[in-house]
């Protein structure tokens, strides 16, 4: 396994040199952020919590880290890790009052604090820009091409999914899932439930403001659009569409569910409506996601083999 992910590494390094659209990079750049930020968002649902308002810690990591740029100067190699500290910062300051909130009620209050997210940036307009966006950030690279921006990004996503692979598989991570699990029980063998979810937040929200961070030296340009609601929405629609319980899911259904749109970029105002119906038929044949299709088919495989060898001894 190891052999065939570090070949796909290999190869994903090679697109830069056998295409040369600049828009194929640019979709390719998207894919890597829109991967780091579903499987970001998979770490914080293994503790039984599903944020709707997780766009909102993107947009945290984005605006500090633009603005301690724009401000004070600062280059964004050093403001892009402080972005991501603040969106963990802030995961844990409003993760610890509503610890003890589960399934429906968490994902309420993360949805309103993501539209109280929107808010803050129109309060403090002079330096978000609130309505009108902001603009001139200073990119990360200088220069039209976006060849060291692809590298970056994928070096960023490579680095990120490793870190949240070895969080998940590690000691903290098998905890964290026994929360999600029976919170009672963990709770009564030890295990500090409220203290393991605020983690798993943290952890998420860290992620994710890096890769907020990083698109905001990538674009240069950060409005409130790019991280309202909806933007939150198809996070959970990516990891839903490509499935929960696999560390892959998120992958695939943030590739697959990125890529689609700008294949049939004439119907984008349908977005929504393609997007619901991929839900809705993933959800009734494949209730796994799309990982679940290689077990689902390699199950039916068995037993129509199965089903054969047995009719032929009859």
């Amino acid at each position: 396994m190891g052999i065939m992910l570090a070949g796909l590494v290999i190869i994903l390094a090679l697109v830069p040199i056998l295409v040369k659209s600049v828009y194929i990079l640019h979709v390719a750049i998207l894919v890597y952020i829109y991967v780091i930020a579903t499987s970001s968002l998979r770490t914080i649902a293994l503790s039984g919590q599903l944020s709707l308002g997780h766009a909102g810690f993107m947009s945290i990591g984005a605006y500090t880290s633009a603005i301690l740029a724009m401000q004070l100067s600062w280059t964004p190699w050093i403001t892009i890790p402080l972005g991501a500290l603040a969106a963990g910062l802030v995961a844990v300051i409003v993760g610890f009052p509503f610890s003890r909130l589960r399934t429906f009620y968490f994902s309420m209050v993360s949805l309103f604090f993501g539209m109280g997210i929107l808010a803050v940036n129109t309060v403090f307009s002079t330096y978000t820009g609130g309505y009108y966006g902001l603009a001139g950030i200073p990119p990360l690279f200088l220069g039209l091409s976006k060849v060291p921006f692809y590298f970056f990004f994928l070096g960023l996503a490579v680095v990120s999914l490793f870190i949240l692979n070895r969080f998940e598989h590690c000691r903290i991570g098998m905890s964290i899932k026994a929360v999600a699990q029976s919170y009672e029980v963990a709770a009564s063998v030890g295990i500090n439930v409220a203290g393991y979810r605020v983690l798993a937040l943290a952890a998420g929200c860290f992620i994710t403001g890096l890769a907020g961070a990083g698109y905001a030296h990538y674009n240069q340009v950060l409005s409130q659009n790019t991280f309202d609601v909806v933007a939150s929405v198809y996070l959970v629609i990516y990891m839903i569409v490509g499935g929960i319980t696999s560390f892959a899911g998120p992958i695939i259904g943030a590739v697959v569910l990125t890529i689609i749109p700008e294949l049939f970029r004439g119907l984008k105002m349908w977005t929504p409506y393609v997007f619901a119906t991929i839900v809705i038929l993933v959800i009734f044949f494949f209730p796994e996601g799309l990982t679940g299709i290689y077990e689902q088919g390699k199950a039916w495989c068995k037993q129509k083999v199965t089903k054969n060898r047995s009719e032929k001894e009859s």
